[in-house]
């Protein structure tokens, strides 16, 4: 059901389904890709943000006059700004200077106030970030009139996505073999994936994707990774574990890779949660062979990452 907003924010969603045609095996299914990218702030997470929000406003919990506070390194604090923007909140965003300066830059553009945990070894992934950066959101969120939307345990974080799953279903006549995701809150995954076995007969497979270098969803092992949007910590209670037939781990350099020829060969301009999935994606299509049908996300968009070692360094 097409949901009628305010301004930009009813240009959050309906995003283009292509299908890649250079990258794509040959011998495997065809491999289609979600432009979340062409959301207003260019991410996935505008979904998930304006479902929290406009869900807390709904319930009473998030009034005129509160402020906004969460914790991000860019994609949620950037779709939590805008909407703040849009609906006049005050929005506080707890990030750090480990993450990309551009990130940070986006946040305050629309007028959100940054707290900044220092990154002591200058990288997101860091082990330890993540738990300082916890314990300074729940700090703010213990002041008064402020609503702390918690999206790594708001179940409003993966209902958002759900439309998601509708818009591939409508997308695909409901011809879908595979649904590939990388899992940071595991709101994307779980709430596409629930969706779509929800309504399919024979449910797609469902592909869950973890970095080769931390592999926070097998528990292997774990260690400092690059690819930015998931891996951030252990899957929260968001991530449904159970929807999972088959994890796929990538490596730092396929995924950059990747999100690199994407953008020279299919003109698709995504980050590295991007050409994560899509080397899953493209696993998963030579397995399953042709005459099938893969479907995956571009999470957000690449011009976030230009000043970056994937495409500025």
């Amino acid at each position: 059901m097409l949901v009628m907003r305010p301004g930009v924010l009813a240009a959050i969603g309906n995003t283009p389904l292509v299908e890649l045609t250079s990258v794509a095996p040959t011998d495997g299914a065809r491999v289609l890709v979600k432009l979340e990218s062409l959301n207003p702030t260019g991410s996935a997470k505008d979904r998930s943000a304006i479902s929290m929000i406009e869900r807390a406003e709904e319930e009473g919990r998030l009034r005129h006059g509160d402020r906004v506070v969460e914790m991000s390194g860019g994609g949620t604090g950037t779709a939590l700004a805008m909407i703040a923007s849009v609906k006049g909140y005050d929005c506080t965003i707890v990030t750090s200077d480990a993450f990309p300066e551009q990130k940070r830059q986006a946040i305050a553009a629309f007028g959100a106030r940054l707290d900044i945990i220092h990154g002591e070894h200058g990288r997101s992934t860091y082990p330890g970030l993540f738990e300082k950066m916890i314990r300074r959101v729940e700090e703010l969120a213990g002041e008064r009139a402020t609503f702390y939307t918690n999206q790594m345990r708001n179940p409003d974080n993966p209902r958002g996505y759900q439309e998601l799953g509708r818009e591939i279903l409508a997308q695909t006549d409901g011809q879908l073999d595979a649904f590939v995701m990388g899992c940071g809150s595991g709101g994307c995954f779980t709430g596409v994936t629930t969706l779509l076995k929800d309504q399919l007969a024979r449910g797609p497979l469902a592909v869950a994707v973890e970095p080769a270098r931390y592999r926070h969803l097998t528990g292997a092992h774990g260690g400092v990774h690059k690819i930015q949007g998931f891996g951030d910590g252990p899957p929260g209670p968001l991530f449904r574990r159970d929807l999972v037939d088959r994890i796929v781990a990538v490596e730092d350099d396929e995924a950059y890779d990747m999100a690199r020829r994407l953008a020279r060969e299919e003109g698709v301009f995504g980050g590295k949660s991007t050409g994560a999935n899509v080397v899953a994606a493209i696993q998963v299509a030579r397995a399953l062979g042709p005459g099938k049908t893969v479907t995956t996300v571009v999470c957000d968009n690449g011009y976030k990452y230009l000043a970056d070692d994937l495409f500025g360094g």
